[in-house]
């Protein structure tokens, strides 16, 4: 699937100040055990500034009180998680390590996100608060990028990139498994302008060494 834009809340820089990324964390809830896998996704106000009508994983930014580093992250996944889909997950630090992508510096709202995994917990359900998300949806991986494709839902692009990664795994285990003890290494897409039309690039695809 290509993306050939900056997705909405994600104008281009009008300057050439790069903007320092803020430190943010996500989490894809999983559920179907051993017998399938299906994800939640969230969907944002419309009303909403920054990515207004889109659909994501539950997260946000880093508070300055959850502190720095791995344990940060996994307190703040745990915290929007819970904000926005009335999950708990009990210990942050079972959360599982899954990706980590940082918004290219073209862009003016640049977020630092770790990406975790959880199962959903046992005898819970996804609730959201009507303000800040007003509807979730449980997806398997390729339903979503269809949905999307039909324009019945919006995704961005470290959203449709994640669920293509997710789509080949038949189970939430199986996933789990797979991601248990990897080695996270962060991806940063580049912004490759072709006249007016942006186009947004992933480390060793055509055009991303050579992207200003």
């Amino acid at each position: 699937m290509n993306v050939d834009r900056p997705a909405p809340g994600e104008e281009l820089n009008d300057t050439s100040v790069v903007t320092e990324p803020r430190q943010a964390a996500s989490v894809i809830v999983l559920r179907g055990g051993a017998q399938a896998l299906e994800l939640l996704l969230v969907k944002r106000t419309e009303k909403a500034r920054f990515m207004g009508g889109v659909w994501v994983f539950p997260g946000g930014a880093v508070d300055a009180h959850e502190g720095e580093g791995d344990a940060a992250h996994r307190l703040a996944a745990a915290r929007e998680l819970e904000e926005e889909a009335g999950i708990a997950v009990g210990d942050p630090a079972a959360l599982v390590k899954f990706s980590r992508w940082i918004t290219p510096a073209e862009i003016s709202i640049r977020f630092d996100t770790h990406f975790f995994l959880a199962p959903l917990p046992d005898e819970q359900e996804p609730r959201v608060d009507g303000d800040e998300i007003v509807e979730a949806r449980w997806y398997t991986p390729q339903a979503a990028l269809d949905a999307h494709t039909r324009e019945e839902i919006a995704l961005v692009f470290p959203t449709i990139k994640h669920l293509e990664q997710l789509a080949p795994f038949e189970s939430a285990d199986a996933l789990l498994g797979f991601a248990a003890g990897r080695d996270v290494v962060p991806v940063t897409p580049r912004v490759v302008m072709s006249g007016e039309i942006a186009r947004v690039v992933l480390p060793g695809e055509p055009g991303y060494e050579g992207a200003a």
